[in-house]
């Protein structure tokens, strides 16, 4: 199995096994599809990958991390299906992450009290979370299975659930968040039930019109939160359910300790210079905090996805330091059906051709990760001579 072989992914095929991985591009301002988000995407189709993933589409205005995301709607159909076209003119495929925000959505920007499991402050917007009802979760799994609707009517060929970084069906997952008492809280089964539900929802919406993909942490990265022992439970009932086409592994939490999934440099003078006084200041007095330094090695997952590939048989997309060929190719060997890259695709989008000619086998990326503060203005490189992708 070679990485730049066609693969099948549920209903389609994909032309290689490279995808570009979900990063918040910056590029909707008015939360509908713009020129920029479609050259974006068209850039990285062009320079070669299988499939490139829009972020976020959230499923519903108030499960957006902020205002300026775009939100799954009927008036979002005509931008998406120019993207999409777009994206297949350079023959990729194309997948729109669809998620709920949760405890992670900033409720003062978003204008809307944030949704959590069990009440919390926030420590993105310092507001009090609302706990969520029955009623809110099952409108939310409604509002995936809609969303997942709209992405197939606009031309995409896969959506990608967001079940991650504490967003809103992750902090059910995580014992630290999710407090309740009820049939949503407790146990692994009990607190496993809204991921399940979402999956299945959107399965029974675009049977198999689209493919279906689950972003699952494998670990959150925070004390007392979502671990590999259950992670591999929900894992491995994910995939009895036979919902899904395959599982994308993460880790982190967006909520308390992004960098866990990032690793290297953690930018905080540059994460500081993207706010306004008195925000700045209070940035870069407690921000090492939040934004915790870990070192960057290449396939820094692999150990805990090595664990999923031996308990599950359903394809599986390795994520976290995939920048290298040889990486690419010890992830073939390990059984990974597919790879997820981002950072180095922001470096070089045209990466995966130059790879395929053998006129590059490294990426140039040296995760420093000052293109994370740049989600604020446009998603890029800042080493780039142009200081942006597309």
């Amino acid at each position: 199995m070679r990485v730049f072989e066609s693969a099948a992914l549920g209903p389609l095929t994909l032309r290689n096994r490279v995808i570009k991985a979900a990063t918040f591009e910056g590029r909707t301002p008015e939360a509908l599809v713009t020129d920029d988000l479609i050259e974006f995407h068209r850039t990285v189709a062009a320079g070669g990958v299988g499939m490139t993933t829009v972020a976020y589409c959230a499923c519903s205005p108030e499960g957006r991390t902020d205002r300026h995301q775009m939100w799954m709607r009927p008036e979002a159909v005509p931008g998406l299906t120019r993207l999409t076209d777009a994206i297949h003119a350079e023959g990729a495929a194309v997948s729109a992450q669809i998620g709920h925000a949760g405890p992670v959505a900033n409720s003062v920007s978003n204008r809307a009290t944030a949704l959590a499991p069990s009440w919390q402050i926030s420590p993105l917007s310092l507001r009090l979370t609302r706990t969520a009802t029955v009623s809110d979760i099952t409108r939310i799994v409604a509002d995936h299975a809609r969303a997942a609707r709209i992405a197939a009517d606009s031309g995409f060929d896969a959506v990608e659930l967001h079940f991650g970084h504490n967003y809103f069906v992750s902090s059910f997952l995580s014992p630290a968040l999710n407090r309740r008492s009820d049939g949503f809280g407790g146990s692994l089964v009990n607190r496993a039930r809204v991921a399940r539900a979402v999956a299945d929802a959107v399965r029974a919406e675009v049977g198999t019109d689209l493919a279906v993909i689950a972003k699952l942490n494998m670990d959150d990265g925070v004390p007392g939160g979502f671990w590999l022992d259950e992670s591999l439970a929900v894992a491995q009932w994910l995939e009895s359910d036979g919902s899904l086409d395959a599982i994308e592994l993460t880790a982190g939490s967006s909520l308390k300790n992004p960098m866990y999934l990032f690793r290297g440099d953690a930018p905080l003078r540059e994460f500081a210079a993207s706010f306004p006084q008195p925000q700045r200041a209070g940035i870069r007095m407690v921000g090492s905090k939040f934004l915790r330094a870990y070192p960057y090695r290449e396939a820094y997952l692999l150990d805990s996805a090595r664990q999923f590939r031996d308990a599950v048989r359903m394809p599986l997309i390795l994520l976290g330091g995939i920048s290298n060929r040889s990486t690419m190719d010890l992830a073939m060997a390990e059984g990974f059906e597919f790879v997820a890259m981002a950072r180095a695709l922001l470096r070089e989008p045209d990466l995966i051709n130059s790879m395929q000619k053998e006129d590059r086998s490294t990426s140039l990326c040296i995760h420093c990760n000052r293109c994370m503060p740049t989600i604020y203005s446009g998603t890029r490189c800042v080493l780039t001579p142009s200081g942006s992708l597309g």
